[in-house]
């Protein structure tokens, strides 16, 4: 079947080929992430996917390329083979054609955009440049999105310089692909090589270097997974590297076949490496990091964790649902827009959205908040009141929480305030701390439930499974209820999980629930918390190298080991 028949009547969409990096999805460009909000078909092998469908709008259509559980390719063209297409997809209709580049231009069919995205760069892909000649051929214009390239970008992230000031030669050898007479060059440099391998063809690599005549002491690192949080690097020499990896049982591996980069070179290793080493040696590398909450409100905390190096796993504990009867609810929101309240208090992210929600049913907008003082809890209350088109007036200047609001919140004074009456819209189970504040310092409250919270399903069994297995490093608990509910719909965390929690009563209801709390929050805030544990790790890594032993993770001690208790 040729271009041109698969392509008959096509009307001619649009083709980006686009390098999706060497794994880290905060690795790619601006102009690739501008192309994924556009696309309306993502073309990609399944690891490529995980990476760049974060950034495709709603709806994409996901068409996943692989080849077959042993390297398998289409007989006669060397492609990868087509897996699955998505059935949800609107490109359930494709017809099953296994060569990727008819694939790409059938993907095209009705003017679609496009984006077949590749690992590392498309100009370094084994088969791109073949897909672009094709559509070339086909006329369906194309364009391409470079990349990181693995063999620059992993050696980066392992801390592990490739030229110096002295302008070391640096050489690129796929030894999948390298000819005898591409050792013997590399072989007789005294320049840095990076070698494109797999794990279990490490071994014969550096052999393919000695006998090219490179000493068997030259340096030589080893990395696999880079650029993500399965980091992993090795560092020996050319004449030790298979015994190392040996020796840390890594070959042999049911990821032996997977791609690793190999760094060798008398300036670009060993040394270097122990002093530039930044990402493997982040606080909290490769923790997996139970947040229970809901994807929309841990967004920021995961992210700081992630800047930490963890693996942030949300997973609600609550519920939200509208209150049993909403009349309260509708009068207080008529009151807002006849001018019955001087202010109005939001105490979390859930009260801006209830008001929202009451907002749009009515068909109002932000302008009804026209003439009305706005007060928010804390900095994630104010940015959905500001995503919502509305700038608090009030946020408190020291601690995020009703206490600290009250802090800085005006007594009445019958002289400025025409109006004395506040509007509090909140969840069902608010304490009554701000209510009695307010009405202390002269105010009158409506103190009205915007919403309920109710205990959420239990998660997957996977889920639950490793929070009683020990399969999460820790456990960050943001109030009582998640202690709570976490235990109520998943189970006690496992003893070798790290427990923080944000202050004193969070920590009490953990300690009542047989946990053992490692870390609590010098300030009641979630950012200080994830500090607090990130301080810990750091301490902890600190303290495994002081002592000479290899730096793991909670989850990597044996079951059942006793672990010390270190609050903070």
């Amino acid at each position: 079947m040729s271009p041109t028949t698969l392509t008959a009547g096509l009307d001619h969409g649009h083709v980006t080929f686009l390098g999706a990096g060497p794994g880290d999805p905060g690795l790619l460009t601006l102009r690739a992430v501008e192309a994924l909000a556009h696309a309306d078909v993502l073309v990609a092998e399944h690891d490529v996917l995980d990476v760049v469908r974060q950034h495709a709008r709603q709806g994409v259509a996901e068409v996943h390329t692989d080849t077959g559980p042993d390297g398998d390719t289409v007989p006669g063209t060397g492609a990868p083979q087509l897996a699955v297409v998505d059935g949800a997809s609107t490109t359930a209709a494709l017809p099953a054609v296994r060569d990727a580049a008819h694939l790409v231009m059938e993907a095209a069919r009705g003017g679609r955009r496009v984006v077949r995205a590749v690992s590392g760069d498309p100009g370094l892909d084994t088969y791109a440049a073949d897909e672009m000649l094709a559509c070339a051929a086909a006329g369906v214009p194309f364009e391409v999105v470079p990349g990181v390239a693995a063999a620059v970008g992993v050696p980066a992230y392992a801390g592990v310089p490739l030229r110096d000031a002295q302008g070391t030669d640096v050489r690129f050898v796929d030894a999948r692909t390298a000819s005898d007479r591409c050792w013997t060059e590399v072989g007789a440099s005294d320049g840095t090589v990076v070698v494109s391998t797999t794990l279990d063809s490490v071994g014969a690599a550096a052999g393919e270097l000695v006998s090219a005549g490179r000493k068997p002491d030259t340096p030589m690192t080893v990395t696999v997974a880079g650029t993500t949080t399965r980091q992993r690097t090795w560092t020996a020499t050319l004449g030790t590297i298979a015994q190392t990896l040996k020796q840390a049982k890594v070959l042999p591996s049911p990821e032996g076949g997977r791609p690793v980069i190999a760094v060798v070179g008398e300036r670009s290793a060993a040394a270097q490496r122990d002093q530039l080493s930044w990402f493997e040696s982040k606080p909290l590398f490769g923790w997996r990091v139970l947040v229970p909450r809901t994807k929309e409100q841990a967004a920021s905390l995961s992210d700081q964790l992630r800047s930490y190096g963890a693996v942030p796993h949300e997973v609600p504990t609550i519920a939200v649902e509208p209150p049993r009867t909403p009349q309260q609810m509708e009068r207080a929101v008529k009151g807002l827009v006849t001018g019955r309240y001087e202010w109005i208090a939001f105490t979390s992210v859930n009260a801006v959205k209830a008001v929202r929600e009451k907002f749009e049913e009515y068909g109002l907008d932000a302008r009804a908040f026209a003439g009305i003082k706005v007060a928010a809890v804390g900095e994630q209350t104010a940015k959905a009141l500001i995503a919502f088109g509305v700038k608090p007036d009030l946020v408190p200047s020291g601690e995020q929480s009703a206490a600290g609001l009250l802090e800085d919140w005006p007594p009445y004074d019958p002289v400025f305030d025409p109006i004395d009456r506040v509007f509090l819209p909140r969840a069902d189970i608010a304490t009554e701390t701000l209510v009695a504040g307010l009405i202390e310092l002269g105010w009158e409250v409506d103190d009205v439930t915007a919403y309920r919270t109710v205990r959420a399903s239990p998660p997957p069994a996977e889920t639950r499974e490793a929070i009683k297995g020990g399969g999460f490093d820790a456990v960050l608990f943001t109030s009582s209820s998640t202690v709570r509910n976490l235990v109520g719909i998943a189970g006690k965390p496992h003893n070798v999980t790290v427990i923080a929690c944000i202050g004193p009563a969070t920590a009490k209801t953990a300690e009542e629930h047989g946990l053992r709390v490692d870390v609590m929050a010098p300030e009641p805030s979630v950012h200080k918390l994830a500090e607090a544990l990130a301080d810990f790790g750091a301490r902890r890594r600190a303290a495994a190298l002081d002592a000479g032993d290899p730096v793991t993770r909670p989850s990597e001690r044996r079951p059942g080991a006793r672990r010390r208790r270190s609050t903070t």
